[in-house]
């Protein structure tokens, strides 16, 4: 267990505890509001790639695809 946790206590903490307090935590981020964390360049970036996929719908790569290359890569 990381130093973090001790410090905070949660080394003491049974293991469905810190499941629940997981999803405290997480929903806690939620409660900022979708991309509430996300910096201006960020979303700048986000809505131009959304813009050109509205634009230019045809132009994706299936995830088959992807995937493959990527396997491809590593397997050399």
């Amino acid at each position: 267990m990381s130093a973090l946790m001790k410090s905070l206590g949660l080394d003491r903490l049974t293991p469905d505890e810190r499941v629940m307090l997981a999803h405290e935590l997480w929903d806690s981020v939620e409660q900022g509001g979708p991309g509430s964390y996300l910096t201006d360049a960020k979303r700048a970036e986000l809505a131009a790639r959304l813009a050109h996929l509205e634009a230019h719908p045809d132009d994706v790569v299936p995830w088959d695809r992807v995937e493959a290359a990527a396997l491809a890569r590593f397997e050399k």
